[in-house]
């Protein structure tokens, strides 16, 4: 899972999925692009609407994506298009590259739609978010549980 900095949109879609997949078979991490709250928790608002929602993402570390993430994760999804093509700059494949997908288009096939970014205080911008990435998530889970279990 992968938005600009690691704190909002990608930790609540890391907590959410790995929420919804068998631990033992599955690994759910979430990074950012840029490189500014390495080592720092989620946001407090993240933090909180995944609480309200009975989900602890306060554990999460944010980093920055790196090249291994290539080689170490099947799965690369992104929050939006500016993040899709940062991933897509730092690939160097078309093996890495072909990992890479806009989050949405698990639940809007035949749209380009992108998780917005609620750090500057949209109103309700969290739970909008949050419900947005829930649904997406159940999707996902749904298609790696029958393909990789």
């Amino acid at each position: 899972m992968v938005c600009l900095g690691n704190i909002c949109r990608s930790p609540i879609a890391e907590g959410l999925l790995a929420s919804k997949l068998p631990k033992d078979n599955f690994v759910v991490d979430s990074c950012g692009t840029g490189d500014w709250h390495i080592g720092s928790q989620p946001d407090s608002r993240s933090i909180a609407v995944c609480k309200k929602n009975g989900l602890d993402i306060s554990n999460q570390k944010c980093r920055q994506i790196t090249l291994s993430d290539f080689e170490n994760f099947d799965y690369i999804y992104v929050m939006d298009k500016s993040n899709y093509q940062n991933v897509i700059a730092l690939s160097n494949n078309e093996k890495h590259r072909s990992k890479v997908k806009l989050i949405l288009t698990e639940k809007y096939e035949d749209e380009i739609k992108e998780v917005p970014d609620p750090y500057f205080g949209m109103e309700n911008g969290f739970d909008i978010v949050y419900e947005m990435l829930d649904s997406t998530c159940d999707i996902i889970a749904t298609k790696l549980k029958s393909k990789h279990s």
